[in-house]
Order: C-alpha cells, then sequence, then structure tokens
C-alpha cells in the first residue's frame, strides 16, 4: 500500500465514476473492492459518493447530469491529472488543439478543475488541489493503479500531452503491439496503446486486486461482464471489466510501485 499526502504536478491523483445508478455503482464497488461510501452533499438534491478503503479516500461515484443522460452517454470512469493552476491547463490546452468541455470551476472549498477533450477525443480532467488532494492511498487491493490512453493516434497524442502536462513518453521495447510508457517527475505515471477497431479514444483506469481470479469471479457474481480475461503481462496479469451499468474498467495484480 503506497500512501500519498501530494501529488506532483502532472501526476494522475484521483478517479471518478459517472453513471446512471449511483446506489447500483456502490453495491457493486463495494462488494468488489470492499469499498465503503460516504454520501456528501453538493447542491441540487445531489449527492458525492466518496469511496474509501480504512478511511482513507480512494475514488469517487456520482450520479450522471440532466445533460449527460439526455444524451445518452455512457457510464464513464473520469481520470484526474493534479496541476498547479486548472486555468493555465485549460488555457494551454486551448492552444494546443484541445475542446474545453467545461473551463476552469470551483469545486466548493476541496479544488478547482476542468473538463478536457484532447484532440483525438478523449477525455481528461484537471484539477488544482486545495482540501482534497486526491487518492490518500494507491497501488493496492482496490485502489487506483495505473492509467492508460487508447488512441486512434498514438504519436499525436504523445506529443499532446507532453506539452500539456511536461510528460516524457517514450516506446516500451518488447511489446507485441505499440505501448508507450508515461514519465512524470522522475515516476511511472500511466501509458498509452493504439486504440483497437470501433474502441473509442480514453482513459483506462485501472485498480490493484490482490487476487486478479478471484475478482473475476466477484464481479461476474456482483453482475458485471468480463470483457478480456486474466491476461499475463509479464510485470503481472491485467483484465478488463464492464459493471452492470457498463463503465468499464482494468484490474491489476502483480508488483506495485511505492
Amino acid at each position: 500500500m503506497a500512501e500519498r499526502t501530494k501529488y506532483a504536478p502532472g501526476t494522475f491523483s484521483w478517479v471518478d465514476l459517472n453513471t446512471t445508478d449511483q446506489d447500483g455503482a456502490k453495491t457493486f464497488y463495494g462488494g468488489l473492492f470492499g469499498w465503503d461510501a460516504d454520501d456528501q452533499a453538493v447542491g441540487d438534491g445531489m449527492t458525492y459518493s466518496m469511496m474509501s478503503i480504512a478511511g482513507k479516500p480512494v475514488a469517487g461515484i456520482s450520479l450522471q447530469g440532466e445533460m449527460q443522460r439526455q444524451s445518452g452517454a455512457p457510464p464513464a470512469w473520469n481520470s484526474y491529472v493534479t496541476v498547479e493552476s486548472a486555468d493555465e491547463s485549460v488555457d494551454r490546452a486551448t492552444k494546443l488543439g484541445a475542446n474545453v468541455r467545461a473551463p476552469a470551476f470551483d469545486v466548493m472549498d476541496v479544488g478547482r478543475m476542468a473538463v478536457i477533450q484532447d484532440p483525438q477525443s478523449g477525455f481528461v480532467m484537471v484539477w488544482e488541489p486545495k482540501l482534497h488532494i486526491g487518492a490518500s492511498i494507491v497501488n493496492t487491493h482496490g485502489a487506483l493503479s495505473w492509467n492508460e490512453l487508447a488512441t486512434p493516434d498514438l504519436d499525436a497524442s504523445a506529443a499532446f500531452y507532453t506539452e500539456l502536462f511536461g510528460w516524457q513518453v517514450e516506446p516500451l521495447e518488447g511489446m507485441e503491439f505499440p505501448y508507450r510508457i508515461i514519465q512524470n517527475a522522475g515516476a511511472s505515471n500511466g501509458g498509452m496503446r493504439p486504440s483497437q477497431a470501433n474502441e473509442p479514444c480514453y482513459w483506462l483506469a485501472y485498480f490493484g486486486t490482490d487476487d486478479i481470479d478471484a475478482s473475476l469471479a466477484k464481479s461476474t457474481e456482483l453482475g458485471g461482464t468480463t470483457l478480456v480475461g486474466s491476461t499475463d503481462i509479464g510485470m503481472g496479469k491485467i483484465a478488463i471489466l464492464q459493471d452492470p451499468q457498463g463503465a468499464v474498467f482494468a484490474l491489476f495484480a502483480g508488483d506495485f510501485d511505492d
């Protein structure tokens, strides 16, 4: 288990789920990962479920907004990157050709954020922390362990995010297909790969598991769907799943970074 009290700018620090069934999602992920829910009022009768392990926040779950529901947007996990200034990140992203879906705004007194759609159509959130730094623990069972971009243009995505966040994006040698490792502030910070046929451009959130086969069986029992079964990648095993509401996420079992 790796505890965090701060994140270097450019680091993935938080994930949350926008879903059509908030209570159903809390039941599913609570059963799968042992998460506890703390429902916090966020106005207009809405709540934001802060999901935790042993009292330490690891992810969030919220109900889709009215516009998302009306447009038929599927439930999805959102990946957040810590930045020094959400406003400056929006300005930089705009100059780099991104579409700003939500300009920088305050999230009460916990932080400031913005929603950016990159030039290949993938969504990423930028997070300027105040009271909430992001996940307090990572790289353990039930906690965020990796973020991976599926993109139709690997070179273009690497160039965009390098300019936006100052990442170093380098090829991972020895793979059967192209894969890029993201480095930020001297640490591994996710990856990028080419999207498959009919696969959208999106950031895939990986959660750690102590036993990938047991987690797959538990997901099935709770109503989840296995999209890609347990796959050995050398440093560990991964799997890709879909929760009962349709959001896609992944599992990783192996050696975790500190």
